[in-house]
């Protein structure tokens, strides 16, 4: 269910460049569909807008959306805006943004629990004049101390026989506003000694007085998750309510209310494992913290797993889906190596990122023969892997910015780079040779002095002649300065919090490093926000939302080097 603006603008979604996919979750849509169960597929994606959304969160996206697009179904986006202390409309905006950068279009079909809320109080006194609910005047403490264990049944509450007129009334004077926070909850009647801790009377309302972002100071009792997820799923005909395994022990309670209730479906819920991700946390509570306490810039830091995060990065949206493909959907936890994500996202990159030149540690070279004054445009390749993307002119004068690691006075024996005496190719323009190295009053390189070959403009030889090392450059003159954020993993560990451990000590302090005094080519002035660029022989970048024309800012996205791709080539990984 791609939007038809995204597919339009971006290349082949994966599910039209790769195979037919299978799974688990698609053979029971398929084998419904196919014995006539249901007629549609009806899939939903219902985040809780009291937070970003993360990585895991793309995998789910691209589950309820891919099948429904797969089985021409529908997907619905639905906000399951139960708890108004800590949601805000500051989370959906960033959800359904989110979701559409994705790729990932629900039409008409956006909804919110909050829609239902007086269709699910009429079914709450349904269950209590069915006598299977009642107000409880037990603390949320006693409630838990109440509940038992996983080995011991629990206690029926005292209030569990009051009568079904009671019930009605103090319910009713609950949405009324009679009574504060903590005071009484609507639970369920159901088994204290059953082996599922969740089917032990759970609550399904508590008093709540704070305003809800879409409701204002309507309602000051709210339903609980449970009762307003498989409600709300079966009020929009959901076929197939897809969770991540965490909801497998709520999936009786999930039914238990469905059979019970008059509702106008029956959906059916169905558990798939979650991501986990190496280096990565993926819990709102941690990410919250992440942010509250000041250890990122914000939820779209480059460094967080959310998914403004990663588009802040420069990440593409066809990568994160590609992943999403490659780690497929599984019945059983497991760990995914964060080089199997970044392996997605370059082997996109490769293909779309247009090619730029930028030095981040520059050193200044004086081509000492070339005119003073002159400028030439060399022609050079935007993309080697896409012909149909050109070439560009790069301003070419006397003094250059070359990388600092280019050059070095004694080089080893496979160091093939510029040395004194060495000639090298600068990338699409001419072959240089060092011939002196000029240093300051403290003994640092400050400069080349170096003699260019006039017969070998574009970087080649007319009598042959080769050389062992291309470097990029550019026109001192022209360049463009900028500031260079280098991103690493934000947390060291590849298990985070293992061992006991506090989470927090794992972080990276080196999970972000701030280069000034980079220059990138005259093209970058005015760089696209968010449009991601390969720095030739430096990573991937992209401009970051805060830079400006007289502040240029990057982020880089990924290193060139594939890890994953190299494991893989040697045997060691195997795809989930």
């Amino acid at each position: 269910m791609l939007s038809s603006a995204t597919m339009d603008t971006e290349m082949p979604s994966p599910s039209e460049r790769a195979p037919e996919r299978t799974d688990f979750i698609r053979d029971i849509v398929a084998a419904d569909l196919r014995e006539g169960r249901i007629d549609t597929v009806v899939t939903r994606f219902p985040p809780e807008p009291n937070g970003y959304l993360h990585i895991g969160h793309a995998k789910s996206i691209c589950l309820n959306f891919g099948i429904a697009s797969e089985f021409g179904g529908r997907c619905h986006l639905r906000f399951d805006d139960t708890n108004p202390i800590k949601e805000e409309q500051e989370y959906i905006d960033a959800i359904e943004a989110d979701v559409r950068w994705l790729g990932f279009d629900w039409g008409e079909h956006l909804y919110f629990a909050s829609d239902y809320f007086e269709q699910l109080y009429e079914w709450a006194l349904d269950l209590i004049r069915a006598g299977k609910a009642f107000v409880d005047d037990l603390s949320a403490d006693e409630i838990r101390e109440y509940r038992g264990t996983l080995t011991e049944p629990g206690r029926e509450s005292p209030s569990r026989d009051r009568s079904i007129e009671e019930n009605l009334d103090l319910f009713e004077r609950m949405r009324a506003g009679e009574f504060p926070n903590g005071a009484h909850v609507l639970r369920a009647k159901i088994d204290m000694a059953s082996g599922n801790i969740n089917m032990r009377d759970p609550v399904l309302y508590r008093i709540v007085h704070a305003a809800h972002p879409r409701t204002g100071d309507e309602w000051c009792i709210y339903p609980t998750y449970d009762f307003a997820h498989g409600q709300s799923d079966a009020i929009e005909s959901i076929t197939h309510s897809l969770c991540t395994l965490e909801f497998q022990d709520h999936r009786p309670l999930y039914d238990w209310l469905i059979e019970n209730l008059p509702v106008p479906s029956r959906p059916r819920q169905y558990e798939f494992a979650r991501l986990n991700l190496t280096h990565t946390v993926l819990s709102k509570r941690i990410l919250l913290r992440l942010v509250a306490e000041g250890h990122v810039r914000g939820w779209d830091d480059p460094r967080m797993p959310t998914l403004s995060g990663i588009r802040r990065r420069g990440f593409p949206a066809e990568g994160m889906r590609d992943f999403a493909n490659m780690i497929g959907v599984a019945r059983a936890d497991s760990v995914v190596e964060v080089e199997m994500l970044e392996h997605a996202v370059r082997d996109v990159l490769n293909r779309q990122a247009l090619r730029r030149f930028a030095v981040l540690d520059p050193l200044k070279v004086v081509i000492e023969n070339y005119p003073e004054g002159q400028v030439e445009q060399m022609e050079v390749v935007n993309n080697p892997e896409d012909e149909s993307a050109g070439t560009r002119a790069v301003p070419f004068s006397r003094e250059l910015w070359i990388e600092r690691d280019d050059f070095m006075e004694d080089p080893p024996k496979k160091f093939f780079r510029l040395a004194p005496g060495r000639e090298v190719r600068l990338r699409s323009a001419y072959f240089v040779t060092c011939n002196e190295v000029v240093k300051d009053a403290d003994g640092s390189i400050v400069e080349l002095r170096c003699t260019y070959d006039p017969e070998t403009r574009g970087g080649a030889s007319p009598d042959g002649r080769r050389v062992k090392a291309t470097l990029h450059w550019l026109s001192a003159a022209h360049a463009v300065p900028a500031e260079v954020r280098l991103y690493g993993h934000l947390f060291s560990s590849p298990c985070p919090g293992a061992n006991a451990r506090d989470i927090f000590e794992d972080l990276n302090p080196d999970s972000e490093t701030v280069l000034s005094g980079c220059f990138a080519e005259p093209s970058l002035a005015d760089a696209p926000i968010g449009e991601t660029v390969q720095f030739e022989r430096l990573g991937y970048f992209c401009a970051d939302p805060g830079s400006t024309p007289g502040k240029l800012v990057f982020n880089r996205t990924l290193t060139l080097k594939d890890t994953w791709a190299k494991l893989q080539a040697q045997g060691r990984h195997d795809t989930p």
